[in-house]
């Protein structure tokens, strides 16, 4: 009986078996059932450094390292068996003695009669798979050593925002179990009056891709709730669409509520220096009952330090807006004849430089509603600021009202105007009493600015 037309006879089949050894990446040994080589394929010579030549009739041992050598008895043994042995990594030894790394599947090898003659071997160079194992088994226990020692709440969402992990912490808190995120989340953790504002917040986020941040508070397993800031971070996969969330919660229950005393301290301290000042005033009206000039400016001024401690107390004693210093000092305009036009860009002084500056401020604006240009329809004033090379420099000019002329004696006005910012803000103070208008320029070095300009 011939082949079929077009069928490949056995010779030609024995060729392209012959041809796929040869061509194949993988390591294809072949030995007989005392384990020595009977074929070596050219990957074996690539992957071992051995020849064909130097390996044919050799037993395969010649590999294996000397405390490895057991392998090889087991691996006959179940040869001879007629079992297959699956994929397993071990160390092999190359022919310049350094050990490699290799994946090893072994198949029996039956002759005709399907008795077992010998057993096939494919190795593979697993250097690369195991070191990238390595590395994710590294960075696992890296994130988890860190997740579980740091004292927030850490946790991680799927791209949709539906939480898959959270650290112990978590869970000692609240008292939860891993099969009780999904379900009691929302309703048994997060407080009933944040709660929809919390999720409504956290899918927008999802929606938009965006990182998120919001501060609720969260119960736990005694029933108390505690304040936690929460953000969460997007972490993008290799299709540039959002993968995961990493989200952390910390608790800033005691920062808060130190906070909240501070506040209502500094509000205590703001409403006894008042009083204080108050008191001041009264005195000051009993001693110098005869001079009704002195004690109007006085308390003026009086006034000036009031509005700089309000402004301070509101800001935490950390910093004043310079455009919001300079607003809230000349709110007592309101109904002057004349205009004034402030502009500058934003930045913050540190509270000491605001008290100084916001009082000579006060000042000018009370001299020039009296003398100068707020005296007077048409009258103009121009305040500005600006920050060169990090320094701070404001200016008053005055333009449009009565004439002006250099005063026949300095009073204490000009010692707010000038020499007081000269002495306690180091700062370099023109004034200048020009016929068609005041002209003050303060300008100090960078140390007053708690917040200088955003450069573009």
């Amino acid at each position: 009986m011939t082949p079929a037309e077009g069928t490949p006879s056995w010779s030609d089949l024995r060729d392209f078996y012959a041809a796929l050894v040869e061509s194949s990446d993988d390591a294809i040994v072949a030995k007989d059932t005392s384990g020595v080589v009977m074929a070596w394929n050219p990957a074996a010579e690539r992957l071992f450094g051995w020849t064909a030549a130097e390996m044919h009739g050799q037993s395969i041992r010649r590999l294996l390292p000397s405390d490895r050598q057991y392998e090889e008895d087991r691996i006959l043994a179940r040869i001879r068996a007629g079992e297959r042995i699956g994929q397993f990594f071990t160390k092999r030894v190359h022919k310049d003695g350094r050990l490699i790394d290799v994946s090893i599947t072994v198949s029996p090898v039956r002759d005709s009669r399907g008795t077992i003659v010998g057993a096939s071997k494919i190795a593979r160079d697993a250097g690369p798979l195991l070191e990238s194992q390595r590395r994710i088994r590294e960075s696992e226990e890296r994130f988890r050593a860190l997740a579980e020692t740091i004292s927030q709440f850490v946790w991680v969402a799927n791209a949709d925002g539906r939480i898959v992990w959270y650290n112990q912490r978590f869970y000692d808190y609240t008292g939860l179990s891993e099969a009780d995120i999904v379900h009691s989340l929302k309703d048994r953790v997060l407080h009933p009056e944040e709660a929809d504002r919390v999720f409504a917040s956290f899918a927008q986020a999802i929606e938009k891709g965006t990182s998120w941040e919001d501060l609720f508070r969260l119960r736990g397993r005694k029933g108390e709730y505690r304040w936690y800031l929460s953000r969460a971070k997007p972490l993008l996969g290799e299709d540039g669409n959002v993968a995961w969330w990493f989200g952390t919660n910390t608790d800033v229950t005691d920062q808060r509520e130190k906070e909240e005393q501070i506040r209502l301290l500094m509000m205590e301290v703001n409403h006894r220096s008042k009083n204080l000042l108050s008191t001041v005033q009264a005195l000051a009206r009993r001693s110098a009952s005869e001079d009704r000039s002195f004690i109007a400016r006085f308390e003026d001024r009086i006034r000036s330090l009031a509005v700089n401690q309000d402004i301070l107390v509101q800001r935490a004693w950390r910093e004043v807006p310079a455009a919001e210093l300079v607003e809230r000092q000349l709110a007592f305009l309101n109904g002057a004849l004349g205009e004034v036009r402030a502009e500058g860009p934003e930045c913050a002084l540190v509270p000491r430089a605001a008290e100084v500056i916001g009082m000579a401020i006060h000042e000018l604006a009370t001299n020039s509603l009296k003398y100068g240009a707020l005296s007077a329809e048409g009258g103009h004033v121009r305040i500005s600021w600006k920050c060169p090379a990090g320094g701070f420099v404001i200016a008053w000019h005055e333009s449009g009202g009565p004439p002006v002329r250099q005063p026949d004696h300095t009073g204490f006005g000009t010692t707010l105007i000038r020499d007081v910012p000269r002495h306690n803000l180091d700062a370099q103070v023109d004034l200048d009493y020009r016929t068609e208008g005041v002209r003050w320029t303060l300008t100090c070095s960078g140390s007053v600015l708690a917040r200088a300009p955003v450069e573009d």
